[in-house]
């Protein structure tokens, strides 16, 4: 499938769009990170920042926890690398929090 002819203007719509996105991200990240919002909030949340944050950088924004525990865990609760929260099944959500709040 040959991807489609953007004008300037919308080629650059989409990049701002895309930068706002990631910086909702970084935002979100960094108040995980001070503790102002809860695991179980993100994971609960409606937030298309919220939602579309990919697990291993959730895991690695709380205290604590870096590159190598969030692979143990992804691994453990069998998370690929590439998913995002909306991807997670209930059963997958259940054992992060699980695990996550001890």
């Amino acid at each position: 499938m040959a991807l489609p002819t953007l004008s300037d203007e919308q080629r650059a719509q989409n990049l701002k769009k895309a930068a706002e996105a990631r910086h909702a991200r970084a935002e979100l990240r960094e108040k995980i990170k001070n503790g102002e919002v809860t695991l179980e909030s993100v994971l609960n949340s409606e937030e298309e920042a919220a939602k579309r944050m990919p697990v291993r950088a959730l895991i690695e924004s709380l205290p604590g926890y870096g590159k190598a525990k969030a692979a143990k865990i992804m691994d453990e609760i069998a998370v690929a690398d590439n998913r995002r929260v909306q991807g997670l099944g209930a059963r997958q959500r259940e054992a992060l929090l699980e695990i996550l709040s001890k």
